[in-house]
Formats: structure tokens, C-alpha cells, sequence
């Protein structure tokens, strides 16, 4: 059963009314709204405030389930710029700005879930995930950039939008904290309010993992008819070793039974070629270190008639594009000092920064309309078409990054 409730900060306390969940936040009235804890349910989290100077969190307790999120933002002090960022940093809005006195609204939808398993079991998260905010009964939003503001939330339940489900690894994972990140989080920021992401990858997984964890389990129980389920695996599964290991024998089959699986509840699989790694030969053209992994999900897409997007092919045109040197902006190439705490550089090959996942997470937008997917009508057209041989550039990328930092390395490679 859904709980209706509606929070006007500035004048009344909690109310509860019916059956459907509707969170009303209204901000008017600076400092009256208090600090989130698990026992009340909603306010500002991780000590912050909104002082139109600084980034802050607002959190509200809610059910698993898509929610539809209206936010105006503003204020009547001063010009505002925000970036909304919800969960573990998934992009929302970028970027808004809003002249003194006035008020922009915007709209979009978020995906919640919790660890546990119908049959009273839980998903097998590993110890990092424990400080993430995906598995958390709680909806978190960041509002982030110069002078962030807003007015007023509104929080409702979804309805029965379609939604996109996300397996993989780190490279398509909910990354929590800076500099890392997956092109999952980067992905939510190109899509229209009529369609959800449930991005449920995470580092170090392969494919026969996802499903022995229990992660595919949980995704199962909440896709429907009509959803997608987007499949990227392949750098963890070439690790593994063994008789039956390989391209064309564990990796092929066990792909074809998270395809098997998603069709069997009526929705449609879509496969992915995983990235490429940054490596590159003496002319500068890149190195392909996948093996033949990315044929045998070529292979098995032709075969079962699963729709797929060529990664592999568009990641090698994005990097050579970007270059030796200039490549190194899209993944997390850092020297010394870069961060609070950082005594040695950082320079990783697989993982990517924010740039870097904004650009993979376009070349997945691409896919999409050149595949031509059903779900090319929730693309968001305001950023235009996008070509990987010209992408865009690193100078102009201006998602503010979320105070939150870590420089452990993700799991897998």
C-alpha cells in the first residue's frame, strides 16, 4: 500500500491522507525544514543547508518504485545556476540557470530499491555498496553548481512508466563518489520524464555473477512487460579462466540467459558491446585487448535477434578522436595533489571521470536512434545529434563535481 504524504514545511507538520504518495517540499522558507533522519523521514542530509552558496542533499523516505520528481528552482536573492544530481550522482539537470526573483521547472524520474528479496533473502552487495545510497529506502537529491536553488519538490509515484534496466560492471555502474564514474549515471541526463533507468550494475561484476549475487533476482522482480534491459559485460568475464571459459562458450551462454530471462517477462533484451580500454598502438589507433568478447556478443545478437549497440566499434572512434593525450581527460588521469589526500597520481585505463562517462553515455543515446529502439521517442533532442568522431569538447563540460571523493580504485578492470 502506498502512504499519501504532503510536507508543507512552512506551516504545518507531517500529514498523511490516502493511498497514493505524494511528497509536497516547499523551501519559501529558509531553515524551517530541519535535517533528514530516518525516524522523520525527510529534510537536508549530510549536514548541509541551502544557502545559495554551497552544494546540498535533500532526502525523503519513500517506497521502492519510479517516482516523478518536479522541482522549481530559483530564488529571490540572486541569480542561480543548479545541477541536480539524484541518488549516487545520477545526472539529472544541468546546469539551469535563473535570473533573480524568477523560477524554472523541470520534471523528471527516479528509480528506488532496497537489498532485499522477496523470497526474505538480500542481494549479495559487496562492502563498498554499503556506502551507497541505491540500496537505501530513501530518495536522495543533489543540488549542486553556482548558487544552487530551489524552491519547491514534489515527489509522486510514477505509474507504470517504462523502464530501462542497466546490467554490467563499473563502467556502466552508479559510481558514489568522484572522480569515477559509469556511463549509467551519466545516461538518466538524456532522457524525457516518460521513461525510468534502474541501473543495477556494479563494479567487478561478469555476467554469471550478476546472477549469482542475487542482482538479477531483484531485477527480475520488479521488470515488466514493456521494460528493456541493457546488457554490458565482457571486461570481468575475459578474466575468468577455466575449460569452459571463453568468448564463445560461458560468455555467449550466460548472456543469452539474462536475454532469455528478460524476454521471458515480456520485456526486451538489448546487448552491448563492452568499451574499449585505453591502449593505443604506435599510429595512435586502439588496441583491442577484448579478444574476440565483443564478436561473440555480435554473434549471439544476430542469432536470437537481440538488438545491439556496437560499443566497441564507437569506443575506438571516441578515443582515437580524443587521442593519445587527450584521451587521458575521459578517464581518471589525475597527478598528485588532485584531490584532498592524494600523495600518488591517479592513472586508470578502464574507468572513466565524469567527461568521459557523459560521452559513452552519448554514444548509447546513439545507439538508441541509430538502432532505432521504441525508445528513441524518450531521447532528449536538446543537445543535438552526436557524431564520436567529434565529441564534445572537455572545455565545455561543466557538471560541478559532488563533494563526495574516493581514491580506491573501483573493482575489476
Amino acid at each position: 500500500m502506498r502512504i499519501f504524504l504532503a510536507c508543507f514545511f512552512f506551516f504545518t507538520p507531517l500529514l498523511v491522507r490516502g493511498q497514493e504518495g505524494i511528497y509536497a517540499l516547499d523551501l519559501s522558507a529558509e531553515g524551517k525544514m530541519g535535517d533528514y533522519a530516518s525516524g522523520k523521514g525527510y529534510g537536508f542530509d549530510f549536514n548541509t543547508r541551502q544557502d545559495h552558496r554551497s552544494p546540498f542533499f535533500i532526502s525523503v523516505d519513500v517506497p521502492e518504485g519510479n517516482y516523478l520528481v518536479k522541482v522549481v528552482l530559483g530564488n529571490d536573492v540572486s541569480e542561480s545556476e543548479t545541477t541536480v544530481k539524484a541518488e549516487n550522482r545520477r545526472l539529472m539537470l544541468e546546469n539551469i540557470r535563473v535570473a533573480k526573483g524568477g523560477s524554472s521547472t523541470h520534471t523528471f524520474v527516479v528509480n528506488i530499491r532496497n537489498y532485499r528479496l522477496e523470497n526474505g533473502d538480500t542481494v549479495k552487495i559487496n562492502l563498498r555498496e554499503y556506502r551507497k545510497l541505491i540500496w537505501d529506502d530513501k530518495l536522495t537529491l543533489e543540488f549542486n553548481g553556482k548558487n544552487p536553488s530551489v524552491r519547491s519538490i514534489i515527489i509522486e509515484p510514477a505509474g507504470e512508466l517504462p523502464t530501462i534496466f542497466l546490467a554490467g560492471n563499473s563502467t556502466v555502474v552508479d559510481e558514489a563518489r568522484e572522480p569515477w564514474c559509469g556511463w549509467g549515471q551519466m545516461f538518466t541526463r538524456f532522457l524525457k520524464p516518460g521513461v525510468a533507468v534502474a541501473n543495477y550494475a556494479e563494479s567487478g561484476q561478469a555476467a554469471d555473477t550478476f546472477v549469482s549475487s542475487g542482482r538479477l533476482d531483484k531485477l527480475l522482480s520488479k521488470i515488466k512487460k514493456g521494460d528493456y534491459l541493457f546488457i554490458e559485460f565482457g571486461h570481468n568475464d575475459q578474466k575468468q579462466k577455466g575449460e569452459d571459459k571463453g568468448p564463445f562458450t560461458s560468455y555467449k551462454t550466460n548472456l543469452k540467459y539474462l536475454s532469455d530471462k528478460a524476454r521471458e517477462k515480456g520485456a526486451f533484451p538489448v546487448l552491448i558491446t563492452p568499451m574499449h580500454r585505453r591502449f593505443f598502438d604506435e599510429q595512435g589507433k586502439v588496441i583491442n585487448t577484448h579478444g574476440e568478447y565483443p564478436d561473440a556478443v555480435r554473434q549471439l545478437a544476430q542469432e536470437e535477434n537481440i538488438s545491439l549497440i556496437d560499443l566497441t566499434a564507437m569506443s575506438a572512434v571516441l578515443y582515437e578522436a580524443w587521442g593519445v593525450e587527450g584521451s587521458k581527460k575521459a578517464f581518471v588521469h589525475f597527478p598528485a595533489g588532485s584531490f584532498p589526500g592524494q600523495k600518488e597520481a591517479l592513472a586508470d585505463n578502464t574507468h572513466f571521470n565524469p567527461y568521459g562517462g557523459y560521452q559513452i553515455a552519448r554514444c548509447i543515446v546513439k545507439g538508441i536512434t541509430d538502432g532505432a529502439l521504441p525508445l528513441k521517442k524518450y531521447i532528449f533532442e536538446g543537445l543535438g545529434k552526436y557524431d564520436p568522431a567529434h565529441p564534445d569538447q572537455f572545455s565545455d563540460f561543466r557538471v560541478p563535481p559532488s563533494a563526495f571523493v574516493s581514491l580506491e580504485k573501483p573493482l575489476g578492470n
